[in-house]
């Protein structure tokens, strides 16, 4: 089996129409209660790893940009965001991709790559692709506190805690600005599974470090 064919069987086994649907609308909230205080309506926003276009199609933002390896990634993108199929890894020095952002935003990628090397190079792709005093923002399954259900999943393969993933955006140039060890939890299969809950959940903090498994960390290019 070819592996776009395995990776498209893989997605569509884990999450039937109707839990596509709730997640669009978990993402509704998370963007709205959460992540667009981070966003300027301004702001250039590339997304990498969109996959279905939850966080890109629903944040407020003058540019958008996806970047992601699957073809059928524009069949869920809205017609103001532009579908880049690319792999991130394969750039190198390449020119093939210049543009500059304001904010680049990662969410349950960094779990899928195969080593260190491929995040050190990826974060690398975002520190380079970041305007001065751009942000990058990460939402994260840290296995500090999931490492129990992590590889519950076949296509998690590196672990990463929210001290290893300071580290190394440290080493690359970043500036740590906010890091939340414990944030949602691991995965929308679990809780909170409404709206309304979810919406509850990140008004209480003090819920997120018992049901927490994944981090939030925002990270900052410096001026110079």
């Amino acid at each position: 089996m070819k592996a776009n064919t395995y990776f498209k069987k893989l997605y569509a086994n884990r999450f039937d129409a109707r839990e596509m649907k709730a997640k669009v609308a978990l993402w509704k909230v998370l963007v709205d209660e959460f992540l667009q205080s981070y966003v300027s309506p301004e702001s250039a926003v590339l997304d990498i790893g969109g996959g279905y276009c939850e966080f890109i199609n629903q944040i407020r933002a003058s540019q958008k940009t996806s970047i992601d390896l699957n073809p059928d990634a524009k069949l869920f993108a809205d017609a103001n965001v532009e579908i880049v199929n690319i792999d991130v890894l394969s750039l190198g020095d390449s020119t093939d991709f210049n543009e500059k952002f304001d904010r680049i935003f990662i969410s349950n990628f960094f779990e899928h790559l195969r080593n260190k090397e491929e995040l050190v190079q990826i974060i690398s792709f975002c520190f380079d692709a970041l305007k001065p005093r751009g942000c990058l923002l990460v939402i994260q399954p840290n296995f500090k506190y999931s490492y129990k259900e992590y590889y519950d999943f076949i296509d998690h393969q590196l672990p990463i805690t929210h001290l290893s993933l300071q580290e190394i955006l440290q080493t690359v140039g970043f500036e740590i600005d906010v890091i939340i060890p414990r944030f949602l939890p691991f995965s929308t299969k679990g809780r909170p599974a409404s709206p309304l809950l979810l919406k509850i959940y990140l008004k209480l903090p003090v819920l997120w470090r018992f049901l927490g498994g994944q981090m939030f960390v925002k990270a900052s290019k410096p001026q110079n």
